[in-house]
């Protein structure tokens, strides 16, 4: 198995700047300037815990997938991240194992990542998103 450690724990919000104020409450910063990801259709503020991120996903357009779970849901937990040195490898692993993804291939994500999100029905009831980093040995 390729997953090496929780990348990150994902949190819709409507506003960045709302969504924000618990985590500046605890001391916490952002990590850097917010990031569209125009795949996913969102803008993403991210926060630094140890080795782990939480992400912040603000939706920037109606047919996002974060403005259809906020239309649903509210805000909250969106998503469990989990780091993986190779993607291709582990999507075609999972798949012998029964594992259903939301899109056939992987698809950018924030950072130079590559991201893939296993169905819900799948992983127990719970969004999980596989991430693959840059090959760089620096990468937080």
């Amino acid at each position: 198995m390729s997953v090496t450690q929780l990348d990150h724990v994902a949190v819709a919000t409507p506003d960045l700047d709302t969504g924000s104020a618990p985590y500046l409450a605890l001391g916490l910063h952002p990590e850097g300037p917010d990031e569209d990801v125009d795949s996913q259709g969102v803008r993403v503020r991210a926060f630094v815990v140890g080795e782990t991120l939480i992400e912040l996903l603000m939706p920037t357009r109606p047919d996002s997938p974060i403005a259809a779970y906020l239309d649903k849901r509210g805000p909250g937990l969106h998503h469990t991240a989990y780091r993986v040195t190779d993607l291709d490898a582990e999507m075609t692993r999972l798949r012998g194992e029964g594992a259903r993804f939301l899109a056939d291939a992987p698809t950018p994500g924030r950072a130079g990542t590559r991201v893939a999100f296993l169905h819900p029905k799948w992983g127990a009831g719970t969004l999980i998103e596989l991430v693959e980093h840059p090959r760089d040995p620096d990468w937080v």
